[in-house]
């Protein structure tokens, strides 16, 4: 069994939000989803780095999540800043079982063991300390807490595989926060997505103080998941 990773679907099947407005590279993406996804297996695994669905509701992203299940492999979801039809655990978890929808699991304060491997995260933020907000400092505050809680539920798992919707570093921005806790529970490897079109040449890949960053947007791996182990 393999996992994959991959970032900022965007759909919108149940919503007026085209993606061709942002450049030709996202010409045709849900096709090139669908062709990105045939290299899975319906035994392995994708996390889907936030910004899933534009629908406002869980009931205006039913077609959005209808055409992730659809698609090969189990499929592990964490919040995007867009993802405004985010809801409770149960709630989600309800309603994909009211629509039939098998092969989506939410990843948020907890972690799934794969093979040994633990994969975790939640959805991380951006806030500068000089100039950031008191509403931007909780909610970062309460994004490491989420990180934390999913890295505690690892356990003993040998290896600890994050996914992160913001990056924890890019340009010159560091989120201390974020970084700390990685190193805390010896996370070697990190994949985020977030960042789309000129703000790519800007992203930080490879190592960082020790851990290797991945970047999964969509539009920057040409829609297709990028395999993880």
């Amino acid at each position: 069994m393999s996992v994959y990773a991959i970032g900022d679907l965007h759909l919108s099947f149940g919503t007026d939000k085209p993606m061709d407005v942002f450049g030709a590279r996202w010409d045709n993406y849900v096709e090139k989803i669908t062709a990105g996804f045939a290299a899975l297996g319906d035994g392995d695994t994708c996390v889907l780095c936030g910004d899933i669905s534009w629908g406002m509701s869980l009931s205006e992203s039913a077609a959005d999540f209808k055409f992730i299940d659809r698609l090969p492999g189990r499929k592990l979801i964490l919040k995007g800043n867009h993802d405004y039809w985010w809801s409770t655990a149960s709630k989600m978890a309800a309603f994909f079982s009211k629509e039939d929808i098998t092969t989506i699991d939410i990843l948020n304060n907890n972690a799934f063991i794969i093979d040994g491997a633990a994969l975790c995260g939640t959805r991380g933020w951006f806030f500068e300390e000089e100039t950031g907000s008191d509403h931007d400092r909780k909610v970062m505050n309460r994004e490491v807490l989420r990180l934390e809680a999913s890295l505690k539920a690892a356990g003993d798992a040998p290896e600890k595989l994050c996914f992160l919707h913001y990056p924890p570093v890019f340009k010159n921005y560091v989120c201390r926060g974020i970084l700390d806790v990685l190193h805390r529970y010896n996370v070697r490897d990190c994949w985020y997505g977030h960042i789309h079109g000129l703000g790519h040449q800007y992203a930080v890949t490879g190592l960082y103080e020790g851990i290797s960053f991945h970047m999964v947007s969509a539009d920057y791996v040409q829609f297709s998941p990028v395999k993880v182990r």
